[in-house]
């Protein structure tokens, strides 16, 4: 699998000066599975960079959405794949007792908040709700299993021969406890990152903001640490990044994540903060990371 960074920014996009290393767009991964097919995690702003690189050729893509906050499908209608009527674009989420899913995503893609409706989009797009058991994409394994975020939200995770991808943007893992106390059991995620070759996973707030947010949905940064050495992650990547931190802060942030993971045992390399654009190649049994900015 190779993985690309199109968005890291949680909440709100977040341009400018103080936020160019980094990133500025809101939430979106792209995968492009063994076989050449290309599944793109969350629809935030950075799907539309996405959608800019690719061909205008016929093609069929899969969007797999965590949740339907706006960060993280508000780059629907600015996803130029969505345009062409040779496209065929299916749409996977989590389910919800209100309405479906299309008719949730409707009511952003709809007037007054966007210029077309759905029903007028050229492509041929489906909704899926996410199964409770695994399903198939091109060669890859897909599951997908609730986690604790604010409404119905997803984690997701993909394996593909013997590497997996582990893709958690949105995530408060220990609810304001001692995730270093707690049993695996009452650990939201856990199943999902277990040994993952590459994890993705919110990291939003300094240990310093975080207990202002309990209950917001989103991590501090030690828990996100202690999450994935607890799971066995191979390599982790954090995501989401708060607005407010400009490309220093987030700097200051890395250095802190890299000593607590030392402090842990963790592997020397082995955790990082999400950059825009970055790239990642798992490999079929060892996985490495190449990250480009």
């Amino acid at each position: 699998m190779k993985v690309k960074l199109w968005g890291t920014r949680g909440s709100i996009p977040s341009p400018g000066p103080e936020t160019i290393r980094y990133g500025g767009n809101t939430s979106c991964v792209g995968v492009t599975l063994s076989d050449g097919s290309l599944l793109a995690l969350d629809a935030g702003t950075g799907i539309r960079s996405l959608g800019l690189s690719l061909p205008d050729e016929p093609t069929r893509l899969h969007i797999l959405l965590t949740h339907l906050h706006l960060d993280h499908i508000q780059g629907l209608v600015f996803f130029a794949p969505a345009f062409r009527p040779r496209t065929e674009i299916v749409i996977w989420g989590p389910a919800s007792p209100e309405a479906s899913l299309r008719d949730r995503i409707a009511r952003y893609v709809s007037a007054p908040l966007s210029p077309v409706e759905v029903r007028e989009l050229p492509c041929d797009v489906s909704f899926r709700h996410c199964p409770q058991a695994e399903w198939e994409i091109g060669p890859a394994r897909i599951r997908a299993a609730s986690v604790a975020h604010r409404g119905p939200t997803l984690g997701y995770r993909i394996e593909d021969g013997d590497s997996s991808l582990a893709y958690i943007p949105d995530h408060e893992p220990a609810l304001g406890a001692d995730i270093d106390a707690l049993d695996e059991d009452w650990i939201s995620g856990f199943g999902l990152a277990r040994d993952a070759s590459l994890l993705i996973h919110d990291g939003q707030y300094a240990d310093l903001e975080y207990p202002d947010h309990i209950g917001w949905g989103h991590s501090s940064l030690s828990h996100a640490v202690s999450f994935a050495r607890r799971t066995g992650a191979k390599r982790t990547v954090l995501f989401h990044h708060d607005p407010l931190h400009s490309d220093g802060r987030l700097d200051e942030l890395g250095r802190e994540a890299r000593e607590r993971w030392a402090a842990l045992g963790g592997e020397d390399g082995a955790i990082e903060l999400g950059a825009e654009r970055g790239e990642y190649e798992l490999a079929s049994r060892t996985p490495s990371a190449a990250p480009s900015a």
